[in-house]
């Protein structure tokens, strides 16, 4: 039981760590625009692969979903955060 609880956290880290480049790249875009829609959807497939390939079913697609989600939003924050200070150089 252990081990399980370790491989699903590990793998919602993992897709937060795979979100986190999409995140940070889709902010140079304009929302809704084509490269927004990809940069956004662009880690799915490989976070799909790695929860299969670990054994997991589709139960554990909400915390994956949500570790993806989470890395998109820290990607735009970081993103916005170091233009602000781009700025005030």
């Amino acid at each position: 039981m252990g081990g399980a609880i370790l491989l699903i956290v590990g793998l919602v880290i993992l897709a937060l760590v795979i979100s986190v480049p999409c995140g940070y790249i889709r902010q140079n875009y304009a929302k809704y625009s084509f490269m927004w829609f990809l940069l956004i959807h662009l880690p799915i497939p490989f976070i799909v692969l790695l929860r299969i390939e670990a054994g997991l079913d589709w139960r554990y697609i909400p915390f994956t979903l949500g570790g993806s989600f989470a890395g998109q939003i820290l990607g735009g924050a970081l993103s916005r955060r170091r233009k602000q200070n781009v700025k005030a150089a």
